[in-house]
């Protein structure tokens, strides 16, 4: 069992997903949110997109911490034939996105990021998942039910779209969802040993 007795759980998360995973495992946190601009470097891939924004967002609130705390930061990125699906803009933005996925594989990366007042750790996990081939009236109907705007690739596992439509799964379902549950616990407990 992980003891955080000694250290203060900081979320720089104002998702409401990532808040019931910590819940749910037992871990108690802080919230403290500092809004930064999401902006990478081009050349970035994959893992290193989501990698370079979570230790960003951490920077925000990095000299803000005290001894003992430690702050989690974390980005979600949809990889896709070599381009990030990011949060879509608009309804088209998404219908785009969500028709391209359609009937293909794509990969989940999520990266956090733990850093203290002394160190710091990134760690990612990406999941393979594979959507069915959507009609254009399913993928309408869900941006319209469930405005997926603030959810990379446009879309939420959790949704009625993930009920529907996802055909496959290789790894982490939380990971897919906004957080790798397993890994965050057991980098947690490596940090406080």
């Amino acid at each position: 069992m992980l003891d955080l007795k000694h250290h203060t759980l900081i979320l720089a998360s104002g998702s409401p997903r990532r808040h019931q995973f910590l819940k749910e495992m037992g871990l108690p946190f802080e919230v403290r949110l500092k809004s930064v601009d999401e902006v990478y470097p081009p050349e970035l891939k994959g893992s290193e997109i989501s990698d370079y924004l979570a230790q960003l967002k951490a920077s925000a609130l990095k000299g803000s911490l005290a001894p003992g705390e430690i702050l989690l930061t974390s980005d979600t990125v949809v990889w896709h034939k070599g381009v990030s699906l990011a949060k879509a803009a608009d309804a088209q933005e998404a219908f785009e996105m969500l028709k391209a996925l359609s009937g293909d594989w794509h990969e989940v990366i999520t990266s956090v990021c733990f850093t203290t007042s002394s160190s710091q750790k990134v760690v990612h996990q990406v999941t393979q998942v594979k959507l069915r081939e959507l009609s254009d009236e399913e993928i309408k109907y869900y941006i319209n039910t469930y405005k997926p705007f603030d959810k990379a690739g446009a879309y939420g596992i959790q949704e009625w779209i993930g009920l529907t439509g996802i055909e496959e799964i290789k790894g982490s379902y939380p990971n897919v969802v906004g957080l790798p549950t397993q890994l965050v616990y057991k980098t947690l407990i490596e940090m406080v040993k």
